[in-house]
């Protein structure tokens, strides 16, 4: 079953740690961290200390989103954080396999992520190599925005691609996912929600997670 990764992008900041806790008590497993440089994307978030300083007392699996330039140049230090994946964009380097080699020679899961102009056919060189491939179904940058429908079709070709070539990444998607849009999501063959602003702006977290949960499972 598809499972939910809260993004804590829309959390407030000014209480990160509480944020935190509520993904671990509700049960779910992923926690989806969006690193923004203002230079890849418009805005600026955090780095490779708040990962650290919350990895601390947290259990739950880190999903690191690198939306930067250059992340070569940046890895190491989330390497160091305790981030169990890193995802890097298509978009954001030259040298994909280099940087990808040196996220899995450091012992962790790596990942690709594409923004919604670019398609799958960008990726395939290295789609044998990647543990998580990162649909980015709204132009990132921001939360809240509105779901791109036109983007599930990459997680349909990339779920035949999968089961075409026996490879063993994991498809996530990341942008406007909600009550309307998770059996869209799901349908489409999504290992992985990331779901920020329905999350945390969300009165009750339990039957938040509870109602996307039974919409998933009608899925199947």
């Amino acid at each position: 079953m598809m499972k939910l990764a809260p993004s804590i992008l829309s959390c407030n900041f000014s209480n990160v740690a509480k944020a935190v806790s509520q993904v671990e008590e509700l049960g779910l497993e992923y926690l989806h961290l969006d690193v923004m440089d203002g230079l890849f994307v418009p805005e600026i978030t955090f780095g490779a200390k708040l990962v650290k300083d919350i990895r601390r007392n947290c259990n739950l699996i880190f999903d690191v989103h690198l939306m930067v330039e250059r992340p070569e140049d940046k890895i190491d230090s989330f390497i160091e954080a305790g981030s169990d994946i890193i995802t890097i964009h298509q978009e954001s380097t030259v040298h994909i396999h280099r940087v990808l080699q040196r996220i899995k020679a450091a012992g962790i899961k790596c990942g690709i992520s594409i923004v919604p102009s670019t398609p799958v056919s960008q990726i395939l060189p290295i789609l044998d190599m990647v543990d998580l491939v990162l649909v980015m179904t709204v132009n990132p940058g921001y939360g809240g925005q509105k779901l791109i429908q036109s983007c599930l079709d990459k997680v349909v070709e990339l779920r035949d691609i999968k089961e075409k070539e026996d490879f063993n990444y994991l498809i996530s998607v990341d942008g406007g996912v909600n009550l309307s849009t998770v059996q869209d999501v799901a349908t489409a063959g999504a290992d992985l929600a990331v779901t920020g602003s329905a999350f945390f702006l969300s009165d009750d977290k339990a039957e938040f997670v509870s109602k996307m949960n039974k919409l998933i499972m009608e899925c199947k």
